[in-house]
């Protein structure tokens, strides 16, 4: 059962410790009207002509504020920042005869910035919002810039067997309350937990390796990021980083996942150096 509930707080990825709420730096929220959904989208900060613009994709089973409730105000105070709501996560509905999977996450991400108007952002992804940055990375290569990815794996070899092997007979009453809580709180339809529960763990179910191939031809300067205890192997991370030329990669000290995103003393001068950094000759 351990086992169980970690991997499902990992897989829908939830910090141990409450976000911070202070998002003053809140500009605007909306719903964008693309791939038949309406995405529910925010931005902070203002717009920063010597700093490109930064998308976050949060992880399964999330929201904005339980990915990047610690990070994004922070963040926020040097650069424009874009986060959304993945379709069926948080406010964003649902289409209920399609799964979730993380190309058509990836192709509605690409949408959104095209309704936005902006050709090009740097990319932040967390756990699954990782897997589709690696994604969008490799579907919409002119979108992104420069590509972050915290503690997400392209293939099943990136994280541990008891990882995948739990999600073979796991029921809604072992997702975590905070996660159910989150979900009821903001979605369109709280009365549609079961399905949602049910189609994140099909897409870990039915998770597919992205080949090595497809990662090494990323073109976007990357940094890789994980914890020496997380679900991710670190050895999945360092993979990774030979794979993409012009990368770098941070093993956080005494972090699981549930810790990755709210180490912010440590994430946000990497993260603001990372982006900051002119491009590699």
């Amino acid at each position: 059962m351990k086992s169980i509930l970690l991997s499902l707080t990992a897989a829908m990825s939830l910090h141990a410790a409450e976000p911070t709420s202070n998002l003053s730096n809140l500009m605007q929220t909306g719903y964008a009207p693309v791939n038949g959904l309406r995405i529910y989208y925010e931005i902070h900060g203002a717009a920063n002509p010597s700093r490109p613009l930064l998308v976050l994709l949060h992880g399964g089973g999330d929201t904005i504020i339980t990915s990047f409730g610690h990070l994004l105000p922070l963040l926020a105070r040097d650069r424009q920042i874009v986060a959304f709501e993945q379709r069926g996560f948080g406010h964003t509905a649902d289409i209920a005869d399609q799964p979730f999977d993380f190309e058509n996450s990836a192709d509605d991400t690409a949408a959104l910035l095209e309704y936005l108007h902006i050709g090009q952002a740097d990319i932040f992804g967390f756990s699954n919002g990782g897997t589709i940055a690696f994604q969008v990375a490799i579907r919409h290569p002119k979108l992104v810039r420069k590509l972050i990815v915290a503690s997400a794996v392209f293939k099943r070899d990136g994280s541990y067997p008891w990882f995948w092997d739990s999600f073979a007979n796991v029921q809604l009453k072992d997702m975590p309350k905070q996660l159910q809580d989150a979900y009821r709180e903001v979605s369109p339809h709280p009365e549609k937990l079961q399905s949602f529960f049910d189609k994140c763990v099909g897409r870990m179910r039915n998770f597919k390796d992205i080949p090595d191939a497809s990662i090494r031809a990323i073109k976007s300067p990357a940094l890789v990021v994980v914890g020496d205890a997380d679900v991710m192997r670190p050895e999945h991370a360092v993979e990774t980083f030979r794979l993409i030329a012009n990368s770098h990669v941070a093993v956080l000290p005494d972090t699981d996942h549930m810790k990755v995103t709210s180490r912010t003393q440590w994430l946000v001068p990497m993260i603001n150096e990372f982006l900051d950094a002119p491009p590699a000759n």
